[in-house]
């Protein structure tokens, strides 16, 4: 079964003892700024976070920038470890926060799919299975055999859409709703989500979106300074 539980998660970086803080606007976003009884300085980028997640759960992350939407997204995803309570999933995971992100830049769209692929934990059998589809998706054509680096940001978000949904992920993490395409492409991805929400899986969308966040998403996590402020469902 599908889920992603997190209990009393934080997450705080050092401050470099070169930096210098100019007084108190400088934690306005991204974190608390504090310092320990032993005067080491740090941000507290996350506190006490606590949620569930089961099948079927569409989860919207809303706040200020700031607030600690991306810095979750990423815990999700493990590319942080959390420095206090506990971070659980279960079920095949990617992500959708930058389109450049696992990408190289020199290769052809189609070695990609395969890197990424790879990077997933597919074997090469089962990536050369899901190929055809995640290009017709994409609507590359014969660009999927040119460099990512020469592609606009339009086509390498059709591609990156394309693979981390083609592989079947059972948790889809998104920074912001794809906004690549005309509106055909919008509505195919939006049916492509759905599906995949159908099969028991797990959305969390971080979004500044509000109309978005409530159209696509079943619970809304708004974060303040790190904090969850309030959790509810929707509809």
């Amino acid at each position: 079964m599908v889920f992603v539980r997190a209990s009393n998660v934080g997450l705080r970086y050092p401050i470099p003892r070169r930096v210098r803080l100019r007084g108190e606007a400088a934690g306005r976003v991204g974190g608390r700024f504090q310092t320990s009884a032993g005067g080491s300085r740090y941000v507290t980028a996350l506190d006490g976070i606590s949620f569930e997640l089961g099948s079927g759960d569409r989860l919207g992350l809303v706040g200020t920038n700031g607030a600690g939407k991306t810095t979750l997204l990423k815990v999700l995803y493990g590319i942080y470890e959390p420095t206090s309570g506990t971070m659980e999933t279960q079920g095949r995971v990617d992500a959708l926060f930058n389109i450049n992100l696992g990408f190289r830049a020199q290769a052809t769209g189609r070695r990609n799919i395969v890197l990424r692929g790879l990077i997933a934990g597919w074997s090469m059998a089962e990536i050369e299975t899901r190929m055809d589809d995640i290009i017709a998706f994409s609507e590359l054509g014969d660009f999927i055999d040119m460099p990512f680096d020469t592609y606009s940001q339009g086509m390498g978000a059709r591609l990156a859409f394309a693979i981390a949904t083609g592989f079947q992920p059972e948790i889809l993490l998104m920074d912001e709703w794809i906004g690549a395409g005309d509106k055909a492409f919008q509505d195919k991805a939006k049916t492509r989500l759905e599906a995949m929400v159908d099969k028991a899986g797990i959305i969390v969308l971080a979004s500044h979106n509000d109309d978005l966040i409530k159209r696509v998403c079943n619970k809304i996590m708004t974060l303040e300074n790190g904090r969850v402020a309030s959790l509810d469902a929707i509809g």
